[in-house]
């Protein structure tokens, strides 16, 4: 078995480790947090040891690392195990950075070095996505034209998180761009973005926006419009469509059960998962599964430079909510 060192014990921190701990190739072999206590309970709770970030990282008996450390320490977390261990694998929560500069610092360190790094976007390695991808692969639909994802969070974080996170186009729709990213099978050369604070104005006091919409055009003319919302008022909504010559491809949200009930009035159907741990819990048991390939030795689905591609979408679109104009990445 694989032994593999969590850097963070918060909740997506919690996540990882119980599907590390669940597989049948990896050990959670310890835990590390500047918060000693949430460190000592995650471990105690897998059976691993609590122990210091430095030792964490260098420890030559860790096959493995995983991230998800405050986002200002990703980058300096990453070198730190590559330094240390060149050829062990490291799995790092998204984004690389705040900071494209810092990000590409970073990475461009990181392959010199020749580390072997999986990023992480989860949405990949949703099966409903991922069943998408594939179709669009094998062109059922032809060559893809145009993509529209609808990302509507079900309420805001809280204030105090969002002053740190980065901004609603880094923190939140970066998912998204890599999604397009994927879906398009080209790097989108522009991008426009409209924005505002419509639901909460402390949002706007701590200099970011709730509700946007972005369009991405490829070098040849294909789009992704992009709708974001940190509210839904009915849940948590995650879809995507998919355009070609051949049709469309669709893919819906998930609800809390598949129970519909029928009436003289018409239907109606389970709320939708309301948070983002519930939508996408099989899509982070999948990652970790792929991180265990990636220490087997496999290619990693998601690289460094995807990460560096999203956040540079990410900036992109910030600069065109400002400026009104289309912008380069």
């Amino acid at each position: 078995m694989h032994a593999v060192a969590m850097i963070g014990a918060g909740r997506i921190g919690r996540i990882h480790a119980a599907n590390i701990a669940a597989h049948p190739r990896l050990r959670l072999a310890c835990v590390a947090d500047v918060a000693a206590d949430a460190a000592d309970a995650l471990a105690a709770r897998h059976g691993a040891r609590a122990t210091d970030v430095v030792t964490a990282l260098t420890d030559p008996a860790i096959d493995a690392v995983v991230i998800a450390s405050p986002t200002a320490l990703h980058g300096d977390h990453m070198l730190a195990t590559a330094e240390a261990n060149p050829g062990r694998a490291i799995f790092c929560e998204k984004p690389i950075d705040l900071d494209l500069g810092r990000a590409s610092a970073v990475v461009e360190r990181l392959d010199r070095i020749g580390a072997r790094v999986l990023i992480g976007f989860n949405r990949r390695f949703d099966p409903h996505f991922a069943a998408l991808g594939a179709r669009l692969t094998a062109g059922a639909i032809g060559p893809v034209e145009a993509i529209h994802i609808v990302s509507h969070d079900p309420a805001p974080p809280p204030v105090d998180y969002l002053a740190s996170s980065g901004g609603l186009f880094r923190d939140m729709v970066i998912h998204d761009f890599d999604m397009a990213r994927w879906l398009l099978g080209a790097e989108p050369v522009g991008v426009f973005a409209s924005a505002a604070c419509l639901i909460d104005p402390a949002i706007a006091a701590v200099g970011d926006v709730d509700t946007a919409r972005t369009i991405l055009r490829t070098a040849d003319g294909r789009l992704c419009t992009i709708s974001s919302s940190r509210r839904s008022g009915y849940g948590y909504d995650q879809r995507i469509e998919a355009y070609g010559a051949g049709g469309m491809i669709r893919v819906g949200n998930v609800t809390e059960t598949t129970l519909e009930t029928w009436g003289p009035r018409g239907g109606s159907t389970d709320p939708l998962q309301n948070f983002f741990l519930d939508r996408y819990a099989q899509a982070y048991v999948n990652e970790i599964a792929h991180f265990a390939d990636v220490i087997d030795g496999a290619a990693p689905q998601v690289t460094l430079h995807d990460g560096i591609a999203a956040l540079a979408l990410a900036e992109a679109a910030a600069r065109s909510a400002l400026s009104g104009r289309m912008e380069t990445p």
